[in-house]
C-alpha cells in the first residue's frame, strides 16, 4: 500500500531527537545535562492552575466556539494589542492548542502551491517543514554575527525577494539566536513587506520573555503592518505552560475568519476549561509571569559567566528568550574536531552536557565556516548549571 508523497518533505523538530539521545544516555546510568530542548521546568502559576481545576469542575469539558470561548478572546485581544500599541478586538484573534497550528493555518490560508515563502535560517525548522509540506518553496534568509548578537541581512533578503513571494516568516526574539531586532531593522523589515506585498507571520513566541526594561518591539506597530501580519501567540513560555497546548491566532479579521475554518476541520476546538481559566486570570497573572522571568534571567547570567569563562568562547548577553548560541569555532579546533554533530557526542559523553547544534536548526549555507551550538536554560536549575558547564570547562580545556 502507497503513502502520500507528500510525507517526503515533512520535517520534525529536531530538538527532540537530541533529546531522545540525552534520555537513552541518562537510561544508562550516566547524568545528563539538559541544555538540548526549550523545555520550562517551572511550576505554571498557581491562580491559573486553580482556576483550571475550578472549571474541570463546573463542567467546562465539552465542545466550544471552533474560534475559542469569547471571554478569552475579548481579554486577549486587549492584552496583545495593548502591549504592542494597535487594537484589536474578538473578531481579530482564534485560540489554537498551542503555538505550532498557526504556522500551518497562516501558510495553508497566504500561500498556493510553488509560492515563495521568506524563513529564517537558522530558525525553528518546522517553518521550512511546512512550507514545504504544503508544496511551497522556501527561502531562507540569513543572520551576521555582530559584537552584541545577531542582526538580520537585510541586502541579501531583499535580493531573495521575486514575484513569487507571498509571505515572509519574522522571529523576533529569536530561537535559536536570541536575535532582537532594532527599529531601524524592524522598519526596512517592513518597508520590504509593504513594498512587495508580502504578508507576515510574525512569530511572538518570546515577546514577552525580555530582560531590560525596554517595551518589546512589534513589527504590527509599523504603519501599514497590522493589516498584513499574523501574529503567532502562545501561552506557553509566559506562563511555564508547554504542556497545556494553547495559543492563538491574531490578525486581520479575513485571515483569521480562513483559520478558523481550519480549526473546523481539524481540532474542532481547544481545551474548553483553560480558556476559561485563562480569561479568568490573564489580566491577574503579571506577578506570576515576572517570577518565572526573574528565574530565567538568574539562569541566563549563569550562563554567561560560565561559559564566558571557557577558553575560545565569547557569548553576548542577551534580552530575549531563554536560549545562548555560542560561536565554538576555536574550540572545536582546539579539540582537533571538524564535525558538529561529532563535537556534541563527544561533549554528550565526555561531561553529560546535552545540546543542540547549528545544524538543527536549518541547513547551513554553502559558505558557512563558523560553527555554533545552542544552549537552552529554561529546563535545567542553577545548581546543575554551574555543574555542567564546570564539566564543560574542563573538557575543552584538558
Amino acid at each position: 500500500m502507497k503513502l502520500n508523497k507528500k510525507l517526503n518533505q515533512l520535517g520534525t523538530e529536531t530538538a527532540f531527537a537530541v533529546s531522545a539521545e540525552a534520555k537513552s544516555w541518562s537510561e544508562k546510568g550516566h547524568k545528563v545535562f539538559p541544555f538540548h530542548l526549550g523545555d520550562i521546568n517551572i511550576m505554571t502559576p498557581e491562580n491559573i492552575r486553580e482556576a483550571t481545576i475550578k472549571y474541570l469542575n463546573d463542567k467546562k469539558n465539552g465542545y466550544c466556539d471552533s474560534k475559542g470561548v469569547p471571554e478569552l478572546r475579548d481579554v486577549l485581544s486587549h492584552d496583545v494589542g495593548s502591549k504592542r500599541g494597535v487594537r484589536y478586538n474578538i473578531d481579530n484573534v482564534v485560540i489554537q492548542p498551542g503555538g505550532k497550528p498557526t504556522i500551518w493555518k497562516f501558510l495553508a490560508t497566504t500561500m498556493n502551491e510553488g509560492d515563495e515563502v521568506l524563513y529564517p535560517n537558522p530558525g525553528y525548522p518546522i517553518y521550512e517543514s511546512q512550507i514545504r509540506y504544503q508544496g511551497g518553496i522556501p527561502i531562507p534568509y540569513s543572520y551576521d554575527e555582530t559584537e552584541t548578537g545577531f542582526a538580520i541581512d537585510i541586502e541579501k533578503l531583499r535580493s531573495s525577494i521575486t514575484n513569487r513571494t507571498t509571505a515572509f516568516i519574522y522571529n523576533n526574539y529569536q530561537n535559536p539566536l536570541s536575535a532582537s531586532s532594532s527599529i531601524d531593522e524592524m522598519e526596512a523589515l517592513a518597508e520590504l513587506a509593504i513594498e512587495n506585498d508580502l504578508w507576515v507571520l510574525s512569530d511572538d513566541a518570546y515577546y514577552e520573555i525580555r530582560y531590560n526594561d525596554e517595551s518589546p518591539l512589534s513589527i504590527v506597530n509599523i504603519p501599514g503592518m497590522k493589516e498584513r501580519t499574523i501574529i503567532l501567540y502562545t501561552f506557553s513560555k509566559r506562563f511555564a505552560m508547554t504542556g497545556w497546548r494553547i495559543g492563538a491566532s491574531i490578525g486581520p479579521k479575513k485571515i483569521i475568519e480562513q483559520i478558523a475554518r481550519f480549526n473546523v476541520n481539524d481540532e474542532s476546538c481547544t481545551n474548553h476549561f483553560i480558556q476559561h481559566a485563562l480569561a479568568e486570570t490573564l489580566e491577574d497573572s503579571s506577578p506570576y509571569s515576572e517570577k518565572i522571568l526573574s528565574e530565567l534571567k538568574d539562569r541566563r547570567d549563569l550562563c554567561i559567566a560560565s561559559l564566558n569563562s571557557i577558553e575560545g568562547i565569547n557569548v553576548p548577553k542577551p534580552d530575549s528568550t531563554f536560549y545562548l548560541f555560542p560561536n565554538i569555532t576555536s574550540v572545536m579546533e582546539s579539540k582537533d574536531c571538524n564535525d558538529l554533530d561529532a563535537f556534541r557526542i563527544k561533549a554528550l559523553k565526555a561531561t553529560g552536557v546535552s545540546f543542540c547544534t547549528r545544524n538543527h536548526f536549518g541547513k547551513p549555507k554553502n559558505n558557512e565556516t563558523d560553527q555554533y551550538i545552542r544552549l537552552a536554560y529554561s529546563g535545567i536549575n542553577n545548581s546543575d548549571i554551574k555543574e555542567g558547564l564546570a564539566l564543560l570547562k574542563a573538557w575543552i580545556e584538558e
